[in-house]
């Protein structure tokens, strides 16, 4: 499974992690993923989805159908 966004399409960035004494080694920062379940009306079934928090904020300002609508017309499988 990868760590990416189905909405937003945020996945985790790379840099470096700098030790007090300044050596510098590889880390990364993850997105904030939570799974959620939505029910779908037009569909009469539930629809899961990995977003990250600013993504759940979306879908409830877009709403679920507008949202589901616009990731297939992206070609995602929902």
């Amino acid at each position: 499974m990868s760590r990416r966004c189905d909405v937003t399409g945020a996945k985790p960035s790379f840099g470096n992690a700098v030790s007090h004494s300044h050596r510098r080694t590889r880390r990364r920062w993850n997105p904030n993923l939570q799974h959620h379940r939505y029910w779908l009306p037009s569909e009469r079934r539930w629809v899961s989805l990995t977003l990250t928090a600013r993504a759940l904020r979306t879908v409830d300002r877009k709403g679920i159908e507008k949202v589901v609508a616009e990731l297939r017309n992206r070609g995602v499988k929902v």
